[in-house]
């Protein structure tokens, strides 16, 4: 039977794994699920059409599942849905899609901090950092390994690719593409994320592509379809070119500019 604190409020139709652990005055909501070997904090709440995967861990004060703060939200059978392995910190926040059937999304170990806030619909990838009081507002995707710094704040439906990092304070209002170090108000990239990509592995070669890459993607002036043409043509055109190509070429808010020359 999972370890319920006599404190703690939790709906009877709440489905808990036999392992989950419930801290002192948390509350849980009747359409909610809980993975094995989770954790739920004193004061946490859990609350919506919430899905929470295996051995996540839910701090002191968090709020997972409320309502969407769009306007427009209306009742209805929208979720949030959490991968395995996840920390949520103190008092993070994380709301519920706003239209019908629609799904605020959480990868798989991710570090949520203290006090961030992920707005309806966002999509999260893999092993992404938020850092204390980093903001996401609605429909914004993070690709996998991204960083996003404290007190950052993204615009609605940006998209931040992947191993990009962004500076704490930063004012996202275009996408930031993979692999970038972006920072600034309003944020600007000043080159190639170096330090990620070496920590994820990413050789030298492939490295020594990407400056190329951003080189020609943010020096040279060129249209959008021309800078994905001529970056899908550099010589030895790595799978990671390859995914700062199709980011580009999908982007509709446009690309966060450059802030440093050449």
């Amino acid at each position: 039977m999972p370890a319920i604190h006599p404190t703690a409020v939790v709906d009877p139709k709440a489905e808990l794994a036999a392992d989950v652990s419930v801290g002192p005055y948390a509350v849980i909501g009747p359409h909610v699920t809980i993975g094995v070997g989770t954790t739920v904090g004193p004061h946490a709440v859990l609350d919506g059409r919430t899905t929470i995967g295996a051995r996540c861990r839910i701090f002191a004060g968090a709020v997972v599942g409320a309502p969407s703060q769009d306007l427009k939200a209306r009742a209805g059978r929208s979720e949030v849905r959490l991968g395995d392995d996840n920390l949520i910190r103190e008092y993070a926040t994380i709301s519920c899609g706003t239209d019908e059937g629609s799904v605020t999304r959480i990868g798989s170990g991710n570090l949520i901090m203290a006090y961030a806030h992920i707005a309806h619909d966002c999509v999260i990838g893999d092993r992404c950092i938020i850092a204390n009081a980093g903001t996401l507002a609605g429909h914004v995707t993070v690709e996998d390994q991204a960083i996003i710094g404290g007190l950052a704040a993204v615009h609605q439906f940006v998209r931040v690719g992947r191993l990009a990092i962004i500076g704490g304070c930063s004012k996202v209002v275009q996408d930031v593409v993979p692999f970038a170090l972006c920072d600034g108000h309003p944020a600007r990239v000043h080159g190639i994320n170096v330090v990620g990509l070496r920590r994820a592995g990413v050789s030298p070669t492939t490295r020594r592509l990407l400056q190329r890459a951003f080189r020609l993607l943010f020096s040279e002036g060129l249209s959008r379809p021309h800078a994905v043409a001529r970056l899908r043509a550099l010589d030895g055109a790595s799978a990671e070119l390859q995914h700062l190509a199709t980011f580009i070429k999908h982007s509709k808010r446009g690309l966060c500019r450059s802030g440093a020359s050449g």
